[in-house]
């Protein structure tokens, strides 16, 4: 345990640090190099579910992408040292969802932040809501110094 850089979150504490939303980077499985590309997030910790809301330009690479597997860290500096979460999974478009489902019904606590890194302007994009129900998640957090 001396050499332990890193320990584990508690679901608790996981689901403190995720929050409602915040930012991180999503990466899709490919052939070759994956994919990433920095995203807003909402987390619902009722369902442990991740939503993401995506630009697809119809010139853009990201449409090819979203049916392939996925990982997504977030990471953030907190009082009380670093914090990462990861998740892997596929998503799913909100869209293809039933009003009644879950998946739709888990958007409504939640909170996705703006954040304008787009060569045009929002209103001229078009986005598509996924959600992320992952097969695996983990959270990590610094082992803190001794005084």
């Amino acid at each position: 345990m001396a050499d332990e850089r890193w320990l584990e979150l508690s679901e608790s504490e996981l689901n403190r640090f995720l929050g409602r939303g915040g930012t991180g980077v999503l990466s899709f499985g490919a052939d070759a190099a994956p994919a990433s590309i920095p995203v807003s997030y909402g987390y619902n910790e009722d369902l442990e579910a991740f939503y993401f809301r995506l630009s697809l330009p119809p010139e853009g690479r990201k449409a090819e992408l979203v049916d392939r597997p996925v990982s997504f860290v977030t990471y953030r500096e907190t009082d009380d040292g670093w914090r990462s979460a990861v998740a892997t999974g596929r998503l799913e478009a909100v869209e293809e969802a039933s009003y009644e489902s879950t998946t739709v019904q888990g958007m409504w606590g939640i909170s996705i932040p703006e954040i304008d890194v787009f060569e045009q302007p929002r209103e001229e994009l078009r986005f598509r809501d996924f959600q992320l129900e992952p097969e695996t998640l983990s959270g990590r957090t610094e082992v803190p110094s001794e005084p």
